[in-house]
């Protein structure tokens, strides 16, 4: 399993990030893709999680309202992709993407305090909100 993030960089407050992850290795039908974000000094925080197949989402109740995942596919590549609007200084953060094969997940449980679900994880894509 190979999961590649892009698309951070610097974006101003009151504005939106859009992120992507390239996974490859995995099936549509087996796996889970979520979004993680850990800022300087701080735990690394779930923020929203696909179901793949199903296309069921689960979002944190911290970005609920504010955030939206997506999926897009071609012949080789899954790529999943997160907006996340209304920015602040305070989504300054390293935003990363994990899988898990659907059989490890257990919804918001997940997301939320139980990282060793994730089996894969992506290196990472910085973040920076300005002002």
């Amino acid at each position: 399993v190979q999961l590649v993030e892009s698309g951070g960089g610097l974006v101003e407050a009151g504005g939106s990030l859009r992120l992507s992850c390239a996974a490859s290795g995995i099936t549509i039908r087996d796996y889970i893709i979520g979004w993680f974000r850990q800022a300087a000094g701080k735990e690394r925080e779930g923020i929203t999680a696909l179901n793949l197949y199903a296309r069921t989402v689960y979002d944190a109740d911290s970005f609920k309202g504010r955030v939206s995942i997506s999926r897009d596919n071609t012949k080789n590549t899954i790529a999943v992709n997160l907006q996340l609007n209304d920015l602040k200084p305070e989504d300054t953060a390293v935003y990363y993407c994990a899988a898990v094969p659907h059989r490890l997940f257990y919804g918001l449980e997940s997301l939320t305090g139980r990282e060793q679900h994730w089996t894969s994880w992506g290196q990472g894509t910085q973040v920076t909100v300005s002002l």
